[in-house]
């Protein structure tokens, strides 16, 4: 791989101790996969955030980083932490476990990451451009950015995107290569998909069909005709978690899709298909549901202001949290939807989400319009679930 006088000068350590293991992840990385050179990114996302995920071999490995002189080359955000920074002991976690998430926040800081934590990085100022190649761990961003957006980016793991924070550059292989972002699967919807639940299951279904083919897995999704921001990051959230999907084209809807003639291989996805990938998520009795959560990923404030006129003048019933970015809630304090949503009863955790939070045994079943929440509260969680459309969900909370 061809390093550039720069790309050299940071290998060889006289950027300091922790640019110098930055580019040797990235080098490693690029010799694994191919590329023949790096690139410059314009901005990162970080995941492995939360403490419960990260433990204190995680944590430090970044004290070392920070400590060896890490410095962010280029705007750089991360991923939920495992609790809302300043609201932890109304969501019922530890103080103990408080110190530890801020231990972690620290460790970023130092090394001059933006630590607003949420998965939704484009809703408050990490928006790249059409064509920008960044380097994002998150895999519901990830896709969000290749697809939607039309920027580059392969998905990252924690480690390799604060390496290319560390030192502005990613190795070009994957999806940052023209090659790549290619439709490999024709996926012809012929259902009704129209809300976040359908959603939902449109990804699941595909990324049933599709997790165990190898190789680079982009399918072009025609039969949707409409889908609006909330739409279209519940299907990124859904189709990265059921396929591992990193990009998917939508003729008219999706920036790429017109530049790709349609596969060979094709796939029809029918109700039935997407009624059974619903069944499949709803494990749980209504009676049974004693946790309901929106914002997997984090709400937008359209979202919010929803909720606020669903729950204006009434009073939740059961533990409810609503997840988004701590600058989105801003805007939701400044219009008085949070206010409203909490005189109602319902819970903000700002920061953190139902995926990464420490809850296991708290619960017994979630609801919640979330595919991709479905999958982590029974994989990590053992909680069952119950998928609902949004405006269910609210009414949910209030049974």
């Amino acid at each position: 791989m061809h390093l550039t006088p720069e790309e050299q000068a940071l290998l060889a350590g006289e950027a300091g101790h922790a640019t110098q293991k930055a580019m040797e992840i990235l080098t490693a990385l690029g010799r694994i996969y191919g590329a023949e050179r790096m690139i410059a990114v314009g901005s990162v996302q970080i995941s492995g955030v939360s403490y419960a995920n990260l433990g204190e071999a995680g944590l430090s490995w970044l004290a070392e980083m920070a400590d060896g002189g890490g410095k962010t080359r280029v705007f750089t955000t991360l991923n939920p932490a495992g609790m809302d920074i300043e609201n932890y002991t109304n969501l019922g976690i530890s103080e103990e476990f408080a110190e530890n998430q801020r231990r972690v926040l620290s460790a970023f800081d130092r090394m001059g990451v933006v630590t607003t934590c949420s998965c939704t990085p484009y809703l408050f100022g990490n928006l790249p451009r059409f064509g920008e190649h960044i380097a994002w761990a998150e895999s519901s961003a990830v896709c969000y950015a290749n697809a939607v957006i039309g920027a580059r980016t392969n998905r990252e793991g924690g480690p390799s995107a604060l390496a290319a924070a560390l030192t502005g550059r990613t190795p070009a292989y994957g999806y940052h290569l023209d090659e790549n972002r290619q439709p490999t699967l024709h996926v012809q919807v012929k259902a009704a998909v129209t809300k976040n639940p359908d959603f939902g299951a449109l990804g699941k279904a595909i990324g049933d069909r599709i997790q165990s083919q190898s190789g680079y897995r982009v399918p072009l999704i025609s039969g949707v005709s409409e889908a609006n921001l909330e739409n279209l990051k519940s299907l990124c959230a859904s189709i990265a978690t059921y396929g591992g999907v990193a990009l998917f084209h939508i003729p008219g809807i999706t920036p790429e899709a017109s530049a790709y003639a349609l596969p060979t291989e094709s796939l029809t996805l029918t109700d039935e298909d997407l009624q059974r990938a619903k069944q499949e998520l709803n494990t749980a009795s209504r009676e049974e549901v004693d946790f309901v959560s929106l914002g997997c990923p984090h709400l937008s404030l359209r979202e919010i202001h929803r909720i606020a006129e669903l729950l204006n003048g009434k009073r939740v019933t059961k533990e409810f949290w609503i997840t988004t970015s701590r600058p989105v809630k801003g805007m939701a304090d400044r219009m008085g939807y949070t206010e409203i949503i909490e005189t109602a009863g319902a819970k903000f955790a700002t920061d953190t989400c139902c995926v990464v939070a420490p809850i296991k045994g708290r619960f017994t079943a979630l609801a919640t319009d979330s595919a991709k929440a479905c999958y982590y509260a029974y994989a990590k969680n053992n909680f069952k679930t119950r998928l609902l459309p949004f405006d269910e969900v609210v009414r949910e909370a209030c049974q």
